[in-house]
């Protein structure tokens, strides 16, 4: 009898020591039982486990319904686990300091190895410039010869409060850069890369406020806008003999239109022009720069599909004809959809709104899949894809990573539930691979073009998000992500891009928007405190990540007295009417009973994550 009683009482302790463990995930926030990471970074994805391997499905689909959507408790509180709670203030200090660390070593790098040439290669610590091989677009469409890197990295120099090397950058850009370069450069990078960052540094200089430290240059006489007027009339050439309006992609900036000039464009090419050639105009008081790049938006706008109301991704500048029809997200239509509200947030004018509302609706009808709500029902996640522009039908089985930026974009009109759920797509990718993958095949659950080039887009939308919820569990994406970038690129001088994403094998290039805007937007995410996030400082970041302030002074309209009878039908924004600018006084954030809850269900992470093949 005793040796059963002794058996009745072991298996009664294991009964009891199991119903423990099973309430210790809901009793952890009391018990301060939450998982801590050592600084600098957290542990490893390894460290959690090796993502199973990845699934041969037809139909990404056929994953999620064989896990089905509800998950499992023990999902659910891994990442309650990981994600809820409190970032410690000193944690999110100390990821400040190692984002602005990360920027600082990629600057020296480039200012030591590489200036005056346009970009640094980290791994044999030597400058680029353009090759003038008139096949290799990939580097010559950004490379003209004008000390690129340090030009695009002028207002996070400022944004980070170093008013010294701001102020000693600028007089370098002044004293040695030219642009009467026999450099052929696309108009649509040299006008975000380049043009856009003169006019944020131009507007830094003169702001009376001075919001980010004293970045005034002494006896400063408007040198910067005076080289992006030169800048933008060399790129004029490229509006000419266009029988649509829309520009040439290419120009050179000392001779023109090349003779044998390719009359295909891309759709964000030539419309994503307005913001930086707007800006020019009414600082300058000249028409003619807004004027041409609002022509184009509206040539392309008039172009899209009577049927879908969707636009293409590639098209013919003197026939109009749609060479590409794929309508999407991604590579070749980004920014095109981002400027549209971009505009009318500085610019005012209802007709860009018009156009943005009509063609988010479009993209909401034809490129959504999935269920209707983001964190309820049942169904696959949401995800936007590739469609024929004029049937909506799909046309491939990838995203690339340039649509990690619409969930930024959704947070700018207040999308912000879907926002949260097409952002854990991405962010689930980023845990697979420690980076985002140039092309993402979601139905093989595999890169279709594994290499990574330092993007920033991903980060760009985990930190409008954080900015419109207070949600800490962006603070925790943005810790994987620096904690990737510094295990996986960095370099012997500054940091470089993945070929291969699964391999994380190194090619020799550090793109200038790492530092313009990877690494800026990491640092204002961890810092709270920045003039940017201050009540009554209202700017919008540029789609290279420059800031430009949204004031008065942009809204005084130059363009119609060429368009005569327009004036009339042209609405105006008022400043004060304008929403989700300055993310700290205009945003709806989580009520504070809610802030530490997961933005996404954890069963519907547990989902996405299935669906990218990471468990």
């Amino acid at each position: 009898m005793q040796w059963r009683s002794l058996v009745l009482g072991l298996l009664l302790l294991r009964l009891g020591l199991q119903a423990l463990l099973a309430l210790l995930p809901a009793l952890a926030p009391g018990l301060c039982l939450r998982r801590r990471f050592p600084f600098p970074f957290p542990l490893p994805p390894a460290a959690l486990g090796p993502p199973a391997a990845t699934a041969g499905s037809s139909h990404w689909g056929s994953l999620l319904r064989r896990g089905g959507g509800g998950g499992g408790a023990a999902g659910g509180d891994e990442y309650e686990r990981r994600y809820s709670g409190a970032f410690p203030p000193q944690l999110r200090a100390r990821l400040r300091d190692a984002a602005r660390g990360m920027f600082v070593f990629g600057y020296d790098s480039y200012m030591r190895h590489a200036f005056p040439r346009d970009e640094l290669d980290p791994l044999h610590c030597r400058g680029r410039g353009p090759d003038h091989d008139p096949s290799n677009l990939n580097i010559n469409d950004v490379l003209g010869n004008y000390s690129l890197t340090l030009i695009d990295a002028l207002d996070t120099l400022a944004v980070m409060g170093n008013s010294s090397e701001f102020q000693k950058a600028v007089k370098l850009v002044i004293d040695t850069v030219s642009f009467d370069k026999d450099s052929t450069v696309q108009v649509f990078e040299a006008t975000i890369r380049v043009l856009g960052s003169l006019l944020s540094a131009h507007i830094i200089i003169t702001d009376t406020k001075q919001p980010f430290g004293d970045m005034t240059i002494k006896d400063y006489d408007n040198e910067l806008l005076h080289m992006a007027h030169d800048l933008a009339v060399r790129l004029l050439p490229a509006f000419e003999n266009t029988k649509t309006g829309i520009p040439y992609p290419r120009v050179n900036l000392k001779k023109g239109v090349p003779p044998d000039s390719n009359n295909e464009t891309c759709t964000a090419g030539a419309g994503s022009l307005l913001v930086e050639f707007g800006i020019l105009s009414r600082l300058l008081g000249d028409s003619t720069f807004e004027w041409v790049a609002r022509r184009a938006v509206k040539a392309l706008w008039n172009l899209r599909s009577n049927n879908t109301g969707l636009l293409g991704n590639v098209v013919n500048i003197q026939t109009g004809h749609w060479v590409g029809k794929q309508s999407g997200l991604g590579a070749g239509s980004d920014s095109f959809y981002e400027y549209l509200l971009k505009s009318y947030i500085l610019f005012g004018e209802k007709e860009d709104l018009d156009m943005f509302n009509d063609a988010y609706r479009n993209i909401q009808n034809h490129l959504r899949r999935g269920r209707e709500a983001c964190n309820e029902g049942e169904g696959d996640p949401p995800l936007y894809v590739n469609v024929n522009m004029f049937t909506g039908q799909l046309m491939n089985t990838w995203i690339d990573s340039l649509q990690a930026f619409f969930p930024g974009l959704q947070v700018l009109i207040g999308d912000v539930e879907d926002a949260i759920c097409l952002h854990a797509f991405y962010y689930a990718i980023w845990k697979r691979y420690g980076a985002l993958p140039e092309r993402y095949n979601w139905q093989l659950q595999a890169p279709d073009v594994p290499f990574y080039p330092l993007r920033p887009e991903l980060v760009e939308s985990t930190y409008l998000l954080y900015q419109a919820t207070k949600n800490p569990f962006y603070l925790h994406v943005g810790m994987d992500i620096l904690q990737s970038l510094e295990k996986y690129t960095k370099a012997k001088c500054g940091y470089a891009t993945l070929h291969h994403v699964v391999e994380k094998t190194k090619e020799d290039r550090m793109e200038s928007f790492f530092l313009s805007e990877t690494c800026k937007y990491l640092y204002l995410l961890f810092d709270e405190e920045n003039p940017l996030h201050k009540s009554g400082n209202k700017y919008m970041f540029t789609t290279e990540g420059h800031i430009v302030s949204v004031d008065e002074r942009f809204r005084n309209s130059l363009w119609q007295d060429i368009l005569p009878g327009e004036e009339d039908s042209a609405e105006k924004i008022k400043p004060n009417e304008l929403k989700a600018v300055n993310f700290s006084s205009n945003c709806n954030r989580v009520p504070d009973e809610r802030r530490y809850l997961l933005p996404l269900k954890s069963n519907y992470m547990r989902q996405i994550d299935r669906m990218v093949g990471l468990i």
